[in-house]
């Protein structure tokens, strides 16, 4: 029988009677996700997958210290468990004190689902989306345009165990939808992407026809030298620049003077104004339709995420707070090596406190400026100042007198978003939105638009 035959629950149960050693966390992920893909008006693919990682956490405590081994694989069979479970204790006597070693978490009420099956999703979640997006092809077939993308539904259902007795469990959906419509001869192209739990809040009817709108626009094409401009960052774009900023808030990083976020001669930035804007940027784990794990998952340590914080319970954190840097990310160790509260991350991101005001509406009232449909390609160039480079893509369009009139070449940028919220002369409504950059690790974001006076367009780019 394998182990995936037994119910999740019953395998990290058995796993830790299976342990020897001193502490022991055991994680199953039960997985099953369903998809859609799309070329050229017509559906290609689809199919629905199933799969079950366990990942076996052993702690030995030894003279210098407490060390730790991480085992994690699929498909364990029951013959296969025992041996799991014995290797991550041998990786863990192997292994040297743990510098992130802290008791395991203790005291956090138990999950009263932990003993349920699985949650699963199936095609089923699909059900309304796939015929609007049949209508969806028939007008863009009428319409002159080609739809091409894809839609993936996930389900992770989580079960978390430790040799302290927490019993957790988190069920994850995650949905992402990314179409792209492009002008038959193909030197036109528009991008639209959503996030969503279960596609019941997603119109790919509605996505078509804004689609349709831009690739109007680039019938007229301006070419532009670098240089600075008047830009206005959708949701997408500001929602990429700023959870990179969350992956670089490092505690631990920014005390030890590495960061964007040390202060000049020691310490951190923590209390200073970053934004005149009233802004706020915070993860919030019980945040309607962005709802994320209420305790830390962590399969590994490394950064700010530590093996021995499972179980952890998350609350709400406001990163900045009215534009003032209010917090950190640290883990309970790097928390007790610098001083700092304790802050994971979450597994959402929020950027709210702006205008009630639609990019439509931040148009209208643009006298010339660029609008930017998304960012692609994001890389690091200095962590001291967090600048990041990156390309813009599908679609750069000309704004002159509160109109589109054109699109534009695509360019390279060379900007910091810390820089950025600094810089930014108003914030448009938050609004659910999918990071396109980083959407194959992060989904679950709400953000604005946003309006920079002098966003660096370092080069001119060949991308589309």
């Amino acid at each position: 029988m394998s182990a995936r035959s037994n119910k999740p629950h019953e395998v990290v149960e058995r796993a830790l009677e299976l342990s020897r050693a001193d502490g022991c966390v055991v994680i199953a992920d039960e997985q099953s996700t369903a998809n859609l893909r799309w070329a050229g008006n017509t559906l290609t693919t689809n199919g629905v997958t199933r799969g079950r990682t366990l990942t076996v956490i052993a702690t030995v405590d030894g003279k210098e210290g407490t060390a730790s081994g991480v085992v994690s694989r699929a498909a364990v069979t029951a013959d296969e468990l025992e041996p799991l479970v014995r290797a991550a204790e041998a990786a863990a006597r192997g292994a040297g004190p743990a510098e992130d070693a802290q008791p395991l978490v203790t005291g956090v009420a138990q999950s009263p689902e932990f003993t349920e099956a699985p949650a699963q999703t199936s095609s089923a979640v699909f059900a309304d989306f796939a015929p609007a997006l049949g209508e969806a092809f028939a007008r863009a077939r009428a319409g002159g345009r080609e739809l091409y993308g894809f839609a993936n539904h996930e389900l992770v259902s989580t079960y978390l165990g430790t040799s302290t007795g927490l019993r957790l469990r988190h069920d994850q959906p995650n949905g992402t939808l990314e179409l792209n419509a492009k002008s038959p001869d193909r030197t036109r192209s528009a991008w639209a992407g959503r996030s969503t739990r279960d596609f019941k809040d997603v119109d790919p009817g509605a996505l078509d026809a804004e689609l349709a709108v831009r690739l109007g626009w680039a019938r007229r094409r301006v070419e532009l030298p670098a240089g600075r401009y008047e830009t206005l960052l959708p949701p997408t774009a500001v929602a990429d620049l700023l959870i990179y900023q969350l992956w670089s808030a490092s505690g631990r990083d920014a005390t030890e003077g590495r960061t964007v976020f040390s202060k000049p001669g020691g310490g951190t930035r923590l209390g200073e104004k970053l934004t005149d804007l009233p802004l706020t940027l915070r993860s919030d784990p019980n945040e309607p339709g962005l709802e994320s794990a209420p305790f830390v998952i962590a399969h590994s340590s490394g950064g700010d995420q530590s093996v021995f914080d499972n179980g952890l319970p998350l609350r709400s954190t406001e990163w900045i707070d009215a534009g003032e840097l209010r917090h950190l990310t640290t883990t309970r160790h790097s928390a007790a090596l610098t001083g700092l509260p304790a802050a994971p991350a979450g597994d959402n991101l929020i950027l709210d406190g702006g205008e009630d005001r639609s990019l439509e509406e931040m148009v209208a009232s643009t006298r010339r400026g660029l609008l930017l449909t998304c960012l692609w390609y994001i890389r690091e160039v200095d962590p001291a100042t967090l600048l990041l480079t990156g390309l813009t893509r599908d679609g750069v369009y000309l704004v002159e007198d509160g109109e589109v009139v054109g699109e534009v070449n695509n360019f390279r940028f060379n900007e910091s978003p810390v820089g950025l919220l600094g810089r930014a002369s108003e914030a448009g409504r938050t609004e659910k939105t999918l990071p396109r950059e980083w959407s194959d690790w992060f989904t679950r974001a709400a953000m604005p638009a946003l309006r920079v006076p002098d966003f660096n367009m370092s080069s001119v780019s060949q991308g589309v």
